[in-house]
């Protein structure tokens, strides 16, 4: 633990715990592993981690509404390599089952600060994610809001909850954390259709058990009574196991019934309700977990799933890791999901053929979005069209109005990227 010394802070000398709306104690413990022992809730959550797990976080600052990536930043290099011991897919997929377990995360970025001409400035060097199983809301006499937290080894450090990346999944009653009031899951309703169908699947078990068990009914057609009973279970049992010709010989007072074996099992329509029963409760389709999709499918999927995921990632990282200043000079962190985006081969050709008039393309870029790798002497090549003009002259440009007015060709391959 000794990256959490680096920021680790002692609670406050004086300090109660934060105040709520609803005046419960906010304390809260980490919870969520009852429905995870359901394969179809694995494979459902897995289907959220596999895509999410794609994305390219990236720091960009905005001018208007182009965002221009900053690659010299101590921020992109931790989003780019975390910290030592994950990479930056391991972390988003570390990051969304945390969430998709407890639905909250919590990430503690390790910076050095200082100050340059008064303003604060700082320097990252690692993420961590953290599975704590008690987190405690508290704030000092001046009211800042600190939180505290505790690990299964029983180790706890506080830190101010300005510097924790907070990430919440249902975000609605509680007032600090997402889930329900007490800031876990409530699966309740999920696990009553969770329960239906384990008792669907044990109830087909036990069915082609006890159908393989009794193979056939003997009758004899004589009184019996138990103590023969029993010695002539015996004896044709030991007919069946002698036998090696597949006849059994009987004799007069004895009659064998077989019994043909016709499962019945439960019809595909019921198990297929309860499965998208379950993966309705994730958002995620029966074409995706089977991974047997169309563009339109994953496209719904994206937008209805993923996509509100992406929005909370990249707001509660840039609110976290950026100071005030910087925030105001417009820097953000995006979750770019570039490999996400379904698209056949012709649809890429197409998006070539758009961006690529406005220089708005690589030359490797075309390559590689083609399955093609990048050619050294194309690095840093990028080519436009220079048959576009500036839109507010088009009308004098075209008819020649005025010989004097400033037509402005543009060549963005001048400007720099």
């Amino acid at each position: 633990m000794k990256w959490f010394d680096k920021l680790f802070r002692r609670p406050p000398k004086n300090y109660t715990f934060a105040q709520t709306l609803n005046g419960l104690i906010p304390v809260y413990s980490q919870f969520g592993t009852n429905i995870y022992l359901s394969d179809v809730v694995q494979q459902a959550v897995k289907c959220i981690v596999d895509e999410i797990k794609k994305l390219n976080p990236t720091h960009v600052r905005y001018k208007g509404d182009d965002p221009t990536p900053i690659r010299t930043s101590t921020i992109q290099d931790v989003l780019s390599d975390p910290n030592p011991l994950m990479t930056t897919s391991e972390f988003l997929e570390k990051v969304t089952w945390l969430l998709m377990l407890n639905y909250n995360a919590f990430i503690v970025p390790v910076y050095k600060m200082w100050t340059d001409n008064g303003e604060e400035r700082r320097d990252y060097e690692a993420l961590y994610p953290i599975n704590p199983t008690e987190v405690d809301f508290i704030e000092d006499a001046a009211g800042r809001l600190f939180v505290k937290f505790w690990f299964a080894s029983g180790y706890n450090t506080t830190f101010p909850y300005e510097n924790v990346i907070h990430l919440k999944y249902n975000y609605s009653i509680n007032q600090y954390m997402g889930g329900d009031e007490l800031g876990q899951p409530n699966h309740e309703a999920l696990l009553k259709t969770l329960e239906l169908n384990k008792q669907l699947l044990d109830g087909l078990a036990k069915a082609m058990k006890a159908s393989y068990n009794v193979n056939g009914i003997m009758k004899y057609n004589t009184l019996m009574d138990n103590e023969k009973i029993h010695e002539a279970i015996r004896e044709f049992e030991t007919k069946i196991n002698n036998n090696e010709s597949g006849i059994l010989p009987l004799d007069l007072k004895t009659e064998y019934t077989p019994l043909e074996h016709k499962l019945e099992l439960v019809d595909a329509d019921t198990l297929k309700f309860i499965d998208e029963k379950i993966l309705r409760n994730f958002g995620v389709p029966l074409p995706i977990l089977m991974g047997d999709y169309t563009k339109e499918q994953y496209e719904a999927f994206y937008q209805k799933t993923l996509e509100p995921l992406i929005v909370s990632m990249s707001q509660a990282f840039t609110k976290k890791m950026f100071t005030f200043r910087e925030k105001a000079f417009r820097n953000r962190i995006e979750f770019y999901p570039k490999e996400l985006i379904f698209m056949t081969i012709s649809q890429t050709l197409e998006m070539i053929n758009i961006l690529s008039p406005t220089g708005g393309l690589f030359e490797n870029e075309k390559r590689t979005a083609l399955g093609l790798r990048p050619l050294p002497e194309l690095e840093g090549k990028r080519y436009m069209s220079l048959n576009w003009i500036d839109a507010n002259n088009a009308d004098q440009y075209q008819v020649g109005k005025d010989a004097n007015v400033n037509v402005d060709i543009v060549d963005e391959e001048k400007e720099e990227v």
